[in-house]
Formats: structure tokens, sequence, C-alpha cells
């Protein structure tokens, strides 16, 4: 005797027939196939800085120095005035998420400043 069930308005005569995974309420719903492996896509690759364009950007910063405004940031956050940096930051660049990045810029530029001003006072 065969029975009818009701799953999700699908209509199954026997539950056994039934596979679990062709039901459309699970997310592993639909027939199991094996995921094919794509190429990566030049579009994974967008934001990503080469090592050209990394080498070019710093030689640049070595010969033109800092922009007035960032040394004007530099100088607050060796006095301790994170906000105030920021804000400074925020009013040149434009955006919040601009201001935060050349903050921590900045402070990683002191930080390379002070640990290497330490490593030539113990030579």
């Amino acid at each position: 005797m065969a029975y009818v069930f009701t799953i999700c308005n699908m209509v199954v005569k026997d539950i056994q027939l039934a596979n679990v995974n062709s039901f459309p309420f699970a997310s592993d719903w639909g027939h199991i196939v094996t995921k094919k492996e794509s190429a990566p896509r030049p579009s994974d690759r967008k934001g990503k800085t080469s090592k050209r364009v990394h080498f070019v950007r710093n030689l640049i910063r070595e010969v033109a120095g800092f922009a007035p405004y960032e040394k004007r940031i530099t100088e607050l956050l060796k006095v301790g005035k994170d906000k105030r940096a920021l804000k400074v930051a925020k009013r040149k660049l434009g955006t919040h998420k601009r201001a935060k990045k050349k903050r921590e810029e900045m402070s990683n530029v002191l930080r390379k400043m002070r640990s290497a001003g330490a490593g030539e006072k113990k030579k």
C-alpha cells in the first residue's frame, strides 16, 4: 500500500522514494553535484597594489616627503591628540574612513621613526 505525503506543496507517493535533498526547505536542497573549480577572475584582484606600484609610491614618498597636512597630523599624534588628528585628516580628505586610514598610516610612520631612532642611539 503506497501512502501519499505532501511536503512543501509537493506530493510524494512514498517517503522512501523521496530524496530528502529534493525538497526546497533546506540550504542543501536540489540535485547533488560536485562543485566545479573555476579560474580566478580579474575582478578578484581589484584594489590590490602590485610590487611595482608599491615600490614607486615608497620612492616618491622618500623623495617628496610629506604634505603639510600630514606633517600637522604627525605633530598632533606626537602630542597625543589623536581625535584632533582625525578631525584634521577628515577635513582634508573628506571621509571618516579615509581619515582613519591616514591617521593609522601616520602613526605607523611615527612608530618606524621612533624605532629607527632608538636603533641608532644604541649603536
